[in-house]
Protein backbone atom coordinates (compact mmCIF):
# COMPACT_ATOMS: atom_id res chain seq x y z
CA UNK A 1 0.00 0.00 0.00
CA UNK A 2 2.77 2.42 0.86
CA UNK A 3 4.44 3.20 -2.43
CA UNK A 4 7.55 5.09 -1.34
CA UNK A 5 7.60 7.29 -4.40
CA UNK A 6 10.47 9.53 -5.35
CA UNK A 7 11.06 13.21 -5.54
CA UNK A 8 14.30 15.21 -5.78
CA UNK A 9 13.75 17.55 -8.73
CA UNK A 10 10.57 15.63 -9.39
CA UNK A 11 9.33 15.83 -5.79
CA UNK A 12 6.43 18.01 -6.86
CA UNK A 13 5.32 15.56 -9.55
CA UNK A 14 5.36 12.62 -7.19
CA UNK A 15 3.71 14.35 -4.25
CA UNK A 16 0.84 15.39 -6.46
CA UNK A 17 0.18 11.72 -7.16
CA UNK A 18 0.61 9.55 -4.08
CA UNK A 19 3.64 9.77 -1.87
CA UNK A 20 4.59 9.01 1.70
CA UNK A 21 2.72 12.07 3.00
CA UNK A 22 -0.64 11.01 1.61
CA UNK A 23 -3.17 10.12 4.35
CA UNK A 24 -3.88 6.45 4.72
CA UNK A 25 -7.54 6.96 3.89
CA UNK A 26 -8.69 3.35 4.07
CA UNK A 27 -6.69 2.02 7.02
CA UNK A 28 -9.62 0.41 8.83
CA UNK A 29 -10.80 -1.15 5.59
CA UNK A 30 -7.34 -2.25 4.45
CA UNK A 31 -6.75 -4.29 7.59
CA UNK A 32 -9.68 -6.39 6.42
CA UNK A 33 -8.09 -7.00 3.01
CA UNK A 34 -4.81 -8.35 4.37
CA UNK A 35 -3.06 -8.72 7.69
CA UNK A 36 -0.58 -5.95 8.52
CA UNK A 37 -0.42 -5.06 12.22
CA UNK A 38 2.34 -2.52 11.56
CA UNK A 39 0.45 -0.36 9.09
CA UNK A 40 -1.27 1.50 11.93
CA UNK A 41 2.02 3.00 13.15
CA UNK A 42 2.44 4.95 9.92
CA UNK A 43 -1.19 6.04 9.42
CA UNK A 44 -1.53 9.74 10.17
CA UNK A 45 -5.09 10.65 9.27
CA UNK A 46 -8.24 9.37 7.67
CA UNK A 47 -9.25 10.91 4.36
CA UNK A 48 -11.61 10.14 1.55
CA UNK A 49 -12.21 6.42 0.99
CA UNK A 50 -10.94 4.96 -2.23
CA UNK A 51 -13.14 3.13 -4.71
CA UNK A 52 -13.54 -0.67 -4.31
CA UNK A 53 -11.62 -1.38 -7.52
CA UNK A 54 -8.62 0.55 -6.14
CA UNK A 55 -8.68 -1.46 -2.92
CA UNK A 56 -8.88 -4.74 -4.83
CA UNK A 57 -5.94 -3.59 -6.88
CA UNK A 58 -3.95 -2.92 -3.71
CA UNK A 59 -4.85 -6.41 -2.50
CA UNK A 60 -3.62 -8.07 -5.71
CA UNK A 61 -0.45 -5.99 -5.64
CA UNK A 62 0.38 -6.93 -2.04
CA UNK A 63 -0.32 -10.62 -2.65
CA UNK A 64 1.73 -10.72 -5.84
CA UNK A 65 4.76 -8.85 -4.52
CA UNK A 66 4.78 -10.78 -1.25
CA UNK A 67 4.53 -14.11 -3.02
CA UNK A 68 7.58 -13.52 -5.20
CA UNK A 69 9.61 -11.99 -2.37
CA UNK A 70 8.82 -14.79 0.07
CA UNK A 71 9.56 -17.44 -2.55
CA UNK A 72 12.99 -15.90 -3.19
CA UNK A 73 13.81 -15.78 0.52
CA UNK A 74 12.74 -19.38 1.00
CA UNK A 75 14.76 -20.47 -2.04
CA UNK A 76 17.89 -18.92 -0.49
CA UNK A 77 16.98 -20.19 3.00
CA UNK A 78 17.15 -16.56 4.23
CA UNK A 79 20.82 -16.34 3.25
CA UNK A 80 20.20 -13.26 1.11
CA UNK A 81 19.65 -9.53 1.26
CA UNK A 82 16.77 -7.33 0.14
CA UNK A 83 16.97 -3.78 -1.23
CA UNK A 84 13.67 -1.93 -1.29
CA UNK A 85 14.03 0.95 -3.75
CA UNK A 86 11.66 3.74 -2.80
CA UNK A 87 10.49 1.99 0.33
CA UNK A 88 8.53 4.91 1.72
CA UNK A 89 6.51 3.72 4.72
CA UNK A 90 6.56 0.08 3.68
CA UNK A 91 6.28 -2.48 6.51
CA UNK A 92 7.80 -5.53 4.81
CA UNK A 93 10.79 -5.79 7.18
CA UNK A 94 8.47 -6.18 10.18
CA UNK A 95 6.27 -8.71 8.40
CA UNK A 96 9.29 -10.84 7.47
CA UNK A 97 10.60 -10.69 11.04
CA UNK A 98 7.22 -11.82 12.38
CA UNK A 99 7.01 -14.68 9.87
CA UNK A 100 10.59 -15.90 10.46
CA UNK A 101 11.56 -14.99 6.91
CA UNK A 102 14.05 -12.25 7.68
CA UNK A 103 16.95 -12.10 5.20
CA UNK A 104 20.49 -11.55 6.37
CA UNK A 105 19.93 -7.82 5.87
CA UNK A 106 17.03 -5.66 4.69
CA UNK A 107 17.87 -2.30 3.09
CA UNK A 108 15.44 0.52 2.38
CA UNK A 109 16.19 3.52 0.15
CA UNK A 110 14.18 6.70 -0.18
CA UNK A 111 14.65 10.43 -0.25
CA UNK A 112 16.02 11.97 2.96
CA UNK A 113 12.74 13.70 3.89
CA UNK A 114 10.83 10.42 3.70
CA UNK A 115 13.57 8.57 5.57
CA UNK A 116 13.62 11.19 8.33
CA UNK A 117 9.89 10.74 8.88
CA UNK A 118 10.18 6.97 8.96
CA UNK A 119 13.08 7.05 11.41
CA UNK A 120 11.04 9.37 13.62
CA UNK A 121 8.18 6.84 13.64
CA UNK A 122 10.55 3.96 14.39
CA UNK A 123 12.11 5.84 17.33
CA UNK A 124 8.73 6.80 18.79
CA UNK A 125 6.87 3.50 18.28
CA UNK A 126 8.21 0.52 20.31
CA UNK A 127 6.44 -2.08 18.08
CA UNK A 128 8.62 -0.75 15.23
CA UNK A 129 11.89 -0.29 17.12
CA UNK A 130 11.77 -3.52 19.14
CA UNK A 131 12.17 -5.93 16.18
CA UNK A 132 15.17 -3.92 14.99
CA UNK A 133 16.80 -3.96 18.43
CA UNK A 134 16.04 -7.67 18.90
CA UNK A 135 17.99 -8.52 15.75
CA UNK A 136 20.96 -6.29 16.59
CA UNK A 137 24.06 -7.61 18.34
CA UNK A 138 25.21 -4.49 20.20
CA UNK A 139 23.67 -1.93 22.55
CA UNK A 140 23.80 0.96 20.08
CA UNK A 141 22.56 1.60 16.53
CA UNK A 142 24.23 3.76 13.91
CA UNK A 143 21.72 6.58 13.61
CA UNK A 144 21.60 10.08 12.14
CA UNK A 145 18.91 12.28 10.59
CA UNK A 146 18.81 10.41 7.29
CA UNK A 147 20.01 6.89 8.02
CA UNK A 148 19.62 4.10 10.53
CA UNK A 149 21.75 0.97 10.45
CA UNK A 150 21.55 -2.24 12.44
CA UNK A 151 22.69 -5.81 11.85
CA UNK A 152 19.53 -6.79 9.96
CA UNK A 153 17.81 -3.51 8.99
CA UNK A 154 19.13 -0.40 7.29
CA UNK A 155 17.31 2.66 5.96
CA UNK A 156 19.22 5.19 3.85
CA UNK A 157 18.29 8.63 2.53
CA UNK A 158 19.51 8.79 -1.07
CA UNK A 159 18.61 9.83 -4.62
CA UNK A 160 18.28 6.84 -6.93
CA UNK A 161 19.37 8.94 -9.88
CA UNK A 162 22.82 9.31 -8.31
CA UNK A 163 23.97 5.72 -8.69
CA UNK A 164 27.55 6.36 -7.59
CA UNK A 165 26.52 7.89 -4.25
CA UNK A 166 23.85 5.24 -3.73
CA UNK A 167 26.40 2.48 -4.29
CA UNK A 168 28.84 4.11 -1.85
CA UNK A 169 26.19 4.44 0.87
CA UNK A 170 25.03 0.84 0.50
CA UNK A 171 28.59 -0.45 0.75
CA UNK A 172 29.20 1.76 3.78
CA UNK A 173 26.35 -0.08 5.48
CA UNK A 174 27.70 -3.54 4.65
CA UNK A 175 25.96 -4.37 1.39
CA UNK A 176 27.36 -7.78 0.36
CA UNK A 177 27.63 -8.16 -3.41
CA UNK A 178 28.29 -11.89 -3.08
CA UNK A 179 24.91 -12.59 -1.45
CA UNK A 180 21.80 -13.45 -3.46
CA UNK A 181 19.95 -10.14 -3.65
CA UNK A 182 16.31 -9.17 -4.11
CA UNK A 183 15.51 -5.68 -5.40
CA UNK A 184 11.98 -4.31 -5.02
CA UNK A 185 10.50 -1.36 -6.89
CA UNK A 186 6.84 -0.33 -6.69
CA UNK A 187 5.68 2.65 -8.76
CA UNK A 188 9.15 4.19 -8.65
CA UNK A 189 10.84 3.74 -12.03
CA UNK A 190 7.87 5.22 -13.92
CA UNK A 191 8.51 8.59 -12.25
CA UNK A 192 12.10 8.67 -13.47
CA UNK A 193 13.44 9.35 -16.95
CA UNK A 194 14.21 6.21 -19.00
CA UNK A 195 17.93 6.90 -18.74
CA UNK A 196 17.82 7.12 -14.95
CA UNK A 197 15.72 3.98 -14.52
CA UNK A 198 17.92 2.15 -17.02
CA UNK A 199 20.95 3.09 -14.95
CA UNK A 200 19.39 1.53 -11.85
CA UNK A 201 18.48 -1.69 -13.65
CA UNK A 202 21.95 -1.91 -15.22
CA UNK A 203 23.69 -1.15 -11.89
CA UNK A 204 21.73 -3.93 -10.20
CA UNK A 205 22.63 -6.43 -12.93
CA UNK A 206 26.31 -5.49 -12.75
CA UNK A 207 26.49 -5.45 -8.96
CA UNK A 208 25.00 -8.87 -8.13
CA UNK A 209 25.71 -12.19 -9.80
CA UNK A 210 22.66 -13.89 -8.27
CA UNK A 211 19.64 -11.63 -7.96
CA UNK A 212 15.98 -10.98 -8.64
CA UNK A 213 14.42 -7.61 -9.47
CA UNK A 214 10.66 -7.17 -9.06
CA UNK A 215 9.05 -4.07 -10.55
CA UNK A 216 5.40 -3.09 -10.11
CA UNK A 217 4.03 -0.24 -12.21
CA UNK A 218 1.80 0.73 -15.14
CA UNK A 219 1.54 -1.18 -18.41
CA UNK A 220 -0.44 -1.00 -21.69
CA UNK A 221 -0.32 2.77 -21.49
CA UNK A 222 -0.55 3.32 -25.24
CA UNK A 223 -4.23 2.34 -25.52
CA UNK A 224 -7.15 4.70 -24.92
CA UNK A 225 -7.60 3.76 -21.25
CA UNK A 226 -3.89 4.31 -20.65
CA UNK A 227 -3.99 7.67 -22.39
CA UNK A 228 -6.89 8.76 -20.18
CA UNK A 229 -4.86 7.74 -17.11
CA UNK A 230 -1.93 9.87 -18.34
CA UNK A 231 -4.19 12.84 -19.11
CA UNK A 232 -5.79 12.67 -15.66
CA UNK A 233 -2.37 12.66 -14.02
CA UNK A 234 -1.18 15.54 -16.19
CA UNK A 235 -4.17 17.61 -15.06
CA UNK A 236 -2.86 17.08 -11.54
CA UNK A 237 0.57 18.19 -12.82
CA UNK A 238 1.92 14.69 -12.30
CA UNK A 239 4.39 13.61 -14.96
CA UNK A 240 5.08 9.93 -15.69
CA UNK A 241 8.58 10.58 -17.00
CA UNK A 242 9.27 6.89 -17.65
CA UNK A 243 5.99 5.91 -19.27
CA UNK A 244 7.62 4.86 -22.55
CA UNK A 245 8.79 1.65 -20.85
CA UNK A 246 5.18 0.94 -19.85
CA UNK A 247 3.75 0.35 -23.31
CA UNK A 248 3.40 -3.42 -22.99
CA UNK A 249 4.48 -6.47 -21.02
CA UNK A 250 7.14 -7.00 -23.67
CA UNK A 251 8.57 -3.50 -23.22
CA UNK A 252 8.69 -4.08 -19.46
CA UNK A 253 10.65 -7.31 -19.92
CA UNK A 254 12.90 -5.91 -22.62
CA UNK A 255 14.25 -3.12 -20.41
CA UNK A 256 15.74 -5.78 -18.10
CA UNK A 257 17.02 -8.10 -20.81
CA UNK A 258 18.83 -5.20 -22.47
CA UNK A 259 20.52 -4.31 -19.19
CA UNK A 260 22.23 -7.60 -18.35
CA UNK A 261 19.49 -9.69 -16.76
CA UNK A 262 19.29 -13.30 -17.93
CA UNK A 263 15.54 -13.91 -17.69
CA UNK A 264 12.50 -11.67 -17.43
CA UNK A 265 8.77 -12.22 -17.29
CA UNK A 266 5.70 -10.10 -16.60
CA UNK A 267 1.98 -10.42 -15.89
CA UNK A 268 -0.70 -7.78 -15.84
CA UNK A 269 -2.54 -7.49 -12.54
CA UNK A 270 -5.82 -8.83 -13.92
CA UNK A 271 -4.01 -12.09 -14.64
CA UNK A 272 -2.47 -12.03 -11.17
CA UNK A 273 -5.87 -11.34 -9.60
CA UNK A 274 -7.40 -14.29 -11.45
CA UNK A 275 -4.72 -16.63 -10.06
CA UNK A 276 -5.17 -15.73 -6.41
CA UNK A 277 -6.74 -18.37 -4.12
CA UNK A 278 -10.43 -18.17 -4.88
CA UNK A 279 -11.52 -18.62 -1.27
CA UNK A 280 -9.63 -15.52 -0.20
CA UNK A 281 -10.70 -13.55 -3.28
CA UNK A 282 -14.32 -14.34 -2.44
CA UNK A 283 -13.69 -13.08 1.10
CA UNK A 284 -12.30 -9.71 0.03
CA UNK A 285 -14.96 -9.26 -2.64
CA UNK A 286 -17.58 -9.43 0.11
CA UNK A 287 -15.99 -6.46 1.88
CA UNK A 288 -17.27 -3.89 -0.59
CA UNK A 289 -19.86 -3.91 -3.34
CA UNK A 290 -18.37 -3.36 -6.80
CA UNK A 291 -20.90 -2.18 -9.35
CA UNK A 292 -18.67 -1.85 -12.42
CA UNK A 293 -16.56 -4.99 -12.71
CA UNK A 294 -15.44 -3.96 -16.18
CA UNK A 295 -13.69 -0.95 -14.63
CA UNK A 296 -11.78 -3.28 -12.30
CA UNK A 297 -10.69 -5.36 -15.29
CA UNK A 298 -9.54 -2.30 -17.23
CA UNK A 299 -7.67 -0.89 -14.26
CA UNK A 300 -5.84 -4.12 -13.43
CA UNK A 301 -4.93 -4.63 -17.09
CA UNK A 302 -2.99 -1.38 -16.87
CA UNK A 303 -0.71 -2.41 -14.02
CA UNK A 304 1.81 -5.22 -13.98
CA UNK A 305 4.44 -7.09 -12.05
CA UNK A 306 7.65 -7.69 -13.98
CA UNK A 307 10.47 -9.78 -12.55
CA UNK A 308 13.97 -10.46 -13.81
CA UNK A 309 16.63 -12.86 -12.59
CA UNK A 310 20.33 -13.75 -12.67
CA UNK A 311 21.43 -17.04 -11.12
CA UNK A 312 25.18 -17.69 -11.11
CA UNK A 313 24.80 -19.80 -7.96
CA UNK A 314 22.22 -22.01 -9.70
CA UNK A 315 19.69 -21.67 -6.90
CA UNK A 316 16.81 -22.10 -9.32
CA UNK A 317 15.41 -18.63 -8.72
CA UNK A 318 14.25 -18.34 -12.33
CA UNK A 319 11.79 -21.14 -11.55
CA UNK A 320 10.17 -19.19 -8.74
CA UNK A 321 7.82 -17.75 -11.34
CA UNK A 322 6.36 -21.20 -12.04
CA UNK A 323 4.79 -21.16 -8.59
CA UNK A 324 3.16 -17.87 -9.47
CA UNK A 325 1.48 -19.56 -12.43
CA UNK A 326 0.11 -22.36 -10.25
CA UNK A 327 -1.11 -20.91 -6.97
CA UNK A 328 -0.19 -18.26 -4.46
CA UNK A 329 1.23 -19.69 -1.27
CA UNK A 330 -0.30 -17.17 1.16
CA UNK A 331 -3.02 -18.77 3.30
CA UNK A 332 -6.43 -17.12 3.55
CA UNK A 333 -6.51 -14.33 6.12
CA UNK A 334 -9.24 -14.38 8.73
CA UNK A 335 -9.91 -10.92 10.09
CA UNK A 336 -10.50 -11.04 13.85
CA UNK A 337 -11.09 -7.33 14.37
Amino acid sequence: LFTGLYSGNFTTDVSRCFNADQPLSDFHLMICYWKDPYMQYFARSVGERKAPEINRGYYARVQGMNHLLDAFIRKTECDCQVINLGAGLDTTFWRLKEENLLPRKFFEIDFPTVVARKIHNIKKKPPLSKPIIETHSTDSLLLDAHSLDSDRYCIIGADLRDISTLDQKLKKFQLNQELPTMLLSECVLVYMTPSHSSNIIHWAAESFHTAMFINYEQVNMSDRFGQVMIENLQRRQCNLAGVEACQSLESQKERFLKSGWEHADALDMMTVYSMLPQEDVARIERLEFLDEKELLHQLLQHYSICWATKDKLNLGISYITLFLLIVFASPPFTNKL
